[in-house]
This record gives C-alpha cells, structure tokens and sequence, in this order.
C-alpha cells in the first residue's frame, strides 16, 4: 500500500470529522452561542483571563497537548499491524477525541473556565472533586516519569542532538525576554530561535554530548545522571515565570511541530514508499492481544484525558467567543490525530529506508517493538526526510531534537500542572505547608515521578507506557462523563458522548484488570510490590468514580424526564440565560 494513499484518505476523513461532526456537535450538542459572555470577557484580568484571536489560541492549545506521546504509542501500536492504528487513530480522533476536547473546553467555558476536576465537584458530586485529584495525580505522576525517561534514552542513542537541545533554552528564554518587554508579536523572534537551534544540528553532530565521564566517577549508569538532570531542569523550570520560558519554548516548537509535518508530508509525497509493515500483523506467541491494550498503547492521537486538563482552566480563559470552542477544542484534536497518523505512516514505511533490516526485524516482538519505538520514528522521518535531499544523519539528529523538544516541553507543562494538584490535595487534606508553600509543593511534583522514572530497567515504552495510557484513557472517560452529565441536563442528546464514553471505560478497566492480573503473578519484585499496588489502587478509584458518574448520570436523566412534561427548550434556554447573565454579572 503506498503511503500517499493512506496519508492522503486519512486526512480526508479529519477534514470531513470537521466539517460536519463537530458542526453537528457545535449546533446539537453543545448549543454554542456566538452572544454568550465568554469568562475571558467576563474576569478580562490580562494575565490569566483575555480574549484571544481564535487561532492564537489554537496555537497554544495544541503546542501544550501534542507532545511525544502521540508518536511513542502510534510508534508502539503497529506491531499488531498498521490497520487496526490506523483505524483506532482515525475513528479515535473523529467519534472521541473531537467531543472530549471539544466538550471540556464547551463546558469549562460555561462554568468560569474552572478546572476538569472542580467541574466534577460540581457537576457529578463533592467527592467527585476528591477522586479526580487523585487519578490526575497518577495521571501526572506516570507523565513526567514517561517522558524523563523518553529523553534520556534520545539522548543517549543520539548525544548529536544534546548540543541543538540545550541551545534552545537560552534562545527560548532571549525571546521571551524581547517578547514581553517589547510587547510585540512572537512570530519572527520564534522563527529567528528555530533557525539557530538547526543551525547548531552540525555543530552538535561535531561535538556530541555525553554524561559517560560524569556516570562513571559517581559510579551510575548514564540513564541515572541524565533522569537527574532532567527533572532538575524541570524542577526550575516550573518555578519561572511562565512567559520567561514556558511561553516562548511553546511559540519556538509551534514552528518547529510544522517543519516536522511539513518534511513528513513532503517526504512521503515525493518518495511514494511502500508501506513495509502488514495490515494486521501476526505477532509471535505470546506477545499481549492488542484488545484491549491497543486502546492504552495509543491515548494522545486517538483520545487524551490530558487535553481536558490543559482545555478546562487554562484554554477557556481565553476564548474570545463560545463559537471559538469548536475550532480550538475539535481541530486541536485532528491536529494531534495528524501527528499520530505521521507517526504510523514513519515506523511502516520511512523507518526500512534507512534501515539494514527488514520491517520483520525490526519488529521482531513486544518488546523490541517497544523498546525501539521512538528510535523507529526518529529513523522513519530521517527517512522520509532523504527523500528530499536530506543527508540520513543529518536528518536523524533533526528528527531526534524534535522529539526531545516535544518531550521536553510535555514535561514542563506536565510538573507545573503537578504543582498545582499537590496544592489542591493539600488544601483538601488540610495540609497547610503543601497547600500554601510553592517550593514544598513543586519539589513532591518533582521527586515523585523522579524516583518512579529511576526504576531499573527500560519502563518508559512498557510497563510505565501502559500504565500512563490506561490512567490517560480513564481521565478521558471521567472528563466525558462529566460533559455527559452536563449535556443530558440541558436536555440535549448525549449519545455522541455516551459511545465514547462507555468504550472508554470498558477498554480502560479491562486494560487495569490485564496488568493487575500481570504485575500480581510477575516474578519481579517491583512489579508485586509497586506496580500491582498502584494499578489496584488506580481501579478502585475508577470504579468509585465510575459509580459517582453513573449515580450523576441517572439524576440528570430523570431531571430530564421532569422537564419533558414541561417546555424542556424554554428550560435550557432559561438555564443558559442564567449562565450568562451570572457570568457578566460577576
């Protein structure tokens, strides 16, 4: 099958996802009006609060949601086949991750863009709020130490890459500099930072950085050094000022996220490869069923409870108009489903052109498969990239900062949101120094998934990945229930939400159960003591939130059932008018 063909249908159906089904979505289910008084308007404070052009928000709405994750699980996934990816990436971002970004951004706006977890207070029940804390918690938790894990392991496969990495922080932090003190707009400074940042590509492949002499003085292996360093990075970075660097690394590999498209598009127009791979693979004895596990192996590209996260709170306070919600919130998720799609297409075809070894080979197991699977990308675009002309380790050490850059900036988002958590659990549990103190607090976030992530042994692209996908994929489902629970008391259809929903929660919790069952008869010693533990403690929460959402569900319904022998119309209108005038009010 060429890979044009694929790529080409594949788009086709997002571009028709958005045409149609979030217009159905936008008019049907979520109502948006064009009048409603956004909270941007509402609390306008121009730090947090601001109406935002629509495709500036876009903008940072998806830098902050498509990280490494939607190519590390597609990259994994296609051991059982390109098709069922393809299919799941496809169907996933069209019929799930449109409404759940959609829908949490929808309803987060018109409850004073307030975080996914205190709409869960308020829509489904107090102890909702609890539940949720702690499955974000996790969440986050399993991000930071997937991702550490991620870059370390780019960086040791290809310490070409350290030098381009490094630079981009000083050059992130001179543009915001020159940004905020300039107030003038990002583009040009951004563009200027990426074209340095490539520039240095040579120099790096010249003079390529290890951790080796530093490693064997303190006795370690290099993986110990660089987690180390990694999360000490991060540690800083979530204390400074978010428009220091947050913001400008964002503008930075806005750029660099549409080179990356831009040479994959490009790359597999011009060369028309074959995809190598089988449509459905017939994998070894032995190795995991992908039903259900290819649900969790691919969360960002298909659904992502992350995207809530950043889309509820953060997102909504800059919406300039509810009707922005469909462009920012649908069109983010095709955008990550693209990406994800890139990665498919990049580890089937692009990967064997640079290769010795056959597909077969290179794919030989679950675990090479894993183990390999951001090398398989990195190689794939390296491929597609000499298509163009492009020298091959040139190509590969491009590709390589790309993913480091995305994993890089997951994780800066990833500790500071983790900060904020931590803060909300200690207020709740009355722990005053955690609620209050910003070091105590940013130092938990960061020692937790520290020590997760220095586990011996390579986790990030198995035990840890599934873990991270089935927490990821349960967000997602309680991030749905709530926008179900919302919809069906506005007395608007909620299947579009149910279907997702309850797949979700099927997949998710048979997922649980199949690593409970692995890591209980492992005969690791960390899998019994640590991982069965935290997946056990990971169901019951699910299942307790699950009984909270069905409980909130069931009312909602009958509350329905109430207005039905009333004027159900006039009543949504009432309530949305209530909404709206409580908002400008405020």
């Amino acid at each position: 099958m060429p890979a044009v063909v694929v790529l080409v249908a594949a788009l086709a159906i997002f571009a028709l996802g958005y045409r149609y089904y979030s217009a159905y979505l936008s008019k049907r289910v979520f109502a948006l009006d064009p009048a409603f008084t956004t909270p941007a308007h509402a609390y306008k404070d121009g730090v947090d609060f601001l109406p935002t052009n629509k495709h500036i928000v876009f903008s940072h709405h998806f830098i902050s949601v498509a990280g490494a994750a939607p190519i590390v699980g597609p990259a994994v996934a296609v051991f059982w086949g390109w098709g069922p990816a393809l299919v799941w990436v496809v169907l996933g971002t069209v019929f799930a991750a449109g409404v759940h970004d959609f829908g949490a951004l929808a309803v987060s706006v018109r409850h004073k863009a307030k975080s996914i977890g205190t709409l869960a207070s308020e829509v489904i029940g107090k102890r909702a709020r609890a539940l949720f804390l702690v499955i974000i918690f996790f969440l986050l938790t399993l991000v930071n130490a997937v991702f550490s894990v991620v870059i370390t392991n780019l960086f040791i496969g290809t310490p070409e890459a350290v030098l381009p990495v490094l630079v981009t922080i000083p050059l992130a932090v001179v543009v915001g500099q020159f940004v905020y003190r300039r107030r003038t707009a990002a583009l040009l400074p951004s563009v200027v930072a990426l074209v340095l940042i490539y520039a240095c590509i040579p120099l790096g492949q010249s003079f390529p950085v290890t951790v080796d002499p530093l490693a064997g003085l303190l006795g370690v292996e290099p993986r110990m050094v660089w987690i180390v360093l990694i999360f000490a990075y991060a540690f800083l970075a979530s204390r400074l000022p978010v428009w220091l660097l947050l913001q400008p690394r964002d503008y930075v590999n806005q750029q660099q996220m549409l080179v990356a498209l831009l040479v994959i598009l490009l790359g597999v127009a011009v060369g028309m490869d074959t995809i190598a791979a089988p449509v459905v693979n017939d994998v070894p004895a032995g190795s995991p069923s992908w039903f259900p596990l290819l649900f969790i192996t691919v969360a960002c590209g298909a659904i992502s409870g992350f995207h809530s996260l950043v889309a509820s709170g953060t997102t909504a306070k800059q919406l300039d108009k509810e009707t922005d919600a469909r462009y920012v919130g649908y069109m983010g998720a095709v955008g990550e489903g693209s990406l994800a799609l890139c990665s498919i297409l990049a580890c089937t075809a692009g990967v064997v052109i640079v290769s010795d070894q056959s597909w077969d080979a290179i794919y030989a197991d679950f675990d090479t498969a894993s183990a390999g699977a951001t090398g398989n990308f990195v190689n794939g675009v390296a491929g597609f990239a000499s298509n163009l002309g492009i020298p091959a380790a040139t190509a590969t050490v491009f590709a390589a900062v790309v993913v480091i850059s995305f994993a890089a900036t997951t994780m800066d988002t990833g500790v500071r949101l983790q900060r904020y958590i931590v803060q909300e659990i200690g207020e709740i549990a009355r722990v005053r120094p955690l609620a209050r103190n910003l070091t105590l607090a940013t130092v938990v976030a960061t020692l937790v998934p520290l020590a997760l992530a220095m586990i011996p042994g390579d986790f990030a692209f198995g035990t840890l990945w599934q873990l991270f996908g089935t927490t990821n994929q349960l967000t997602a489902g309680l991030a749905l229930a709530v926008v179900a629970v919302w919809v069906t008391k506005k007395s608007r259809n909620p299947v579009a939400v149910l279907v997702p929903l309850v797949f979700l929660m099927v997949m998710t919790s048979w997922a649980l159960v199949t690593n409970l069952w692995k890591f209980a008869t492992s005969d690791e010693l960390v899998d019994v003591v640590l991982l069965a533990p935290l997946d056990a403690v990971i169901f019951v929460v699910a299942l307790w939130l699950m009984v909270e959402a069905a409980l909130a569900l069931r009312k909602a319904w009958a509350e329905r059932g109430a207005l039905q022998e009333g004027s159900p119309a006039a009543q949504d209108g009432q309530d949305d008018a209530v909404e709206t005038t409580a908002d400008t009010e405020a």
